[in-house]
């Protein structure tokens, strides 16, 4: 026989797991729509259709100068980064419906801004005329024939 504080306690725990349940979130390979957890398109893809109870999500493939890098939701593909020269930047990497285009300094240029690994913008190296150096001191020097600083010696 169940007493009345273990009946009680009963009904809160079902009573929890009820609100835990409706308030659980998708898998980590779903996203959530119209009350609905659907299955993700894969990276390179964007959702065309979302699922519905009876039917899964259909996908379709980035196009364009467009990207999806991973599993996804979304109903359209990102906008591939464009390495802009007026902000010193040239393609390392172009992009691809997997991957966005990754950024580099021009030549004679050095990367002075990065979001997530990726430069941004970059500005150019100070042109020192001969007999001049450069007053900031790292250990490094250029006699200006060098593409990379060397080490001073003693």
């Amino acid at each position: 026989m169940i007493s009345s504080l273990e009946h009680t306690s009963l009904i809160a725990a079902v009573s929890f797991l009820n609100i835990e349940l409706y308030f659980c979130a998708c898998g980590r390979a779903e996203y959530e729509i119209n009350g609905e957890c659907c299955p993700m398109c894969p990276p390179g893809n964007r959702v065309y259709r979302h699922c519905t109870e009876f039917t899964s999500t259909t996908c379709m493939p980035c196009v364009g100068s467009t990207y999806t890098d991973e599993p996804n939701g979304l109903s359209n593909c990102l906008s591939c980064t464009v390495c802009d020269v007026g902000q010193g930047l040239k393609v390392k990497m172009a992009c691809t419906w997997t991957s966005d285009t990754v950024c580099e300094p021009l030549e004679g240029f050095y990367c002075t801004d990065n979001y997530r690994d990726k430069c941004i913008f970059a500005r150019q190296h100070t042109q020192c005329n001969p007999g001049e150096y450069i007053k900031q001191e790292d250990g490094t020097y250029s006699n200006g024939s060098f593409h990379i600083c060397e080490q001073h010696t003693k």
